[in-house]
């Protein structure tokens, strides 16, 4: 694995791992603390599904779901230009998905607690790790935008 794209995954990882121990810690279960009202909260909830609750205890079958997407995007990370962002965008998402893959494996749930209000709509809670895939396949979407996921050196 590229190292640059191993070190981002390693610290995101870390990051998602280290907030949700320490939520675990400072919060009791569904625990919520207000930080901008009717838009931002800190809101502790184990979730045994995946986003939005699909596939709700459906836990050995998003374990093989994550363990195949590490896959593919481990085969697929090098026909992409080597570059900073895609780099990036790689190690965000393998991390992001670890971090999940970790909660499952040991826990049986995934550690959420980010809760945002937009317009009167409550949106799912969520954790680091989610923001790291999201931010991850926002940048891969930028690279293919821009022809960047075809790698000369392939």
């Amino acid at each position: 694995m590229n190292r640059k794209i191993f070190i981002v995954a390693v610290v995101s990882l870390f990051l998602d791992q280290f907030a949700k121990i320490l939520i675990g810690i400072f919060f009791t279960l569904n625990e919520r603390f207000i930080v901008i009202k009717n838009f931002f909260s800190i809101h502790f909830i184990e979730n045994y599904g995946a986003a939005w609750s699909l596939l709700n205890n459906k836990v050995d079958f998003l374990i093989v779901v994550s363990l195949l997407a590490i896959f593919i995007i481990y085969r697929y990370m090098y026909s992409f230009k080597r570059n900073k962002r895609n780099n990036i965008a790689f190690g965000l998402i393998l991390g992001g998905i670890v971090g999940n893959l970790i909660d499952r494996v040991f826990l049986g749930y995934v550690r959420d607690f980010l809760s945002f209000k937009i317009f009167s709509y409550n949106y799912p809670v969520f954790n680091l790790a989610d923001v790291f895939i999201v931010i991850g396949v926002f940048l891969l979407i930028v690279a293919i935008l821009k022809g960047e996921d075809k790698n000369a050196e392939v």
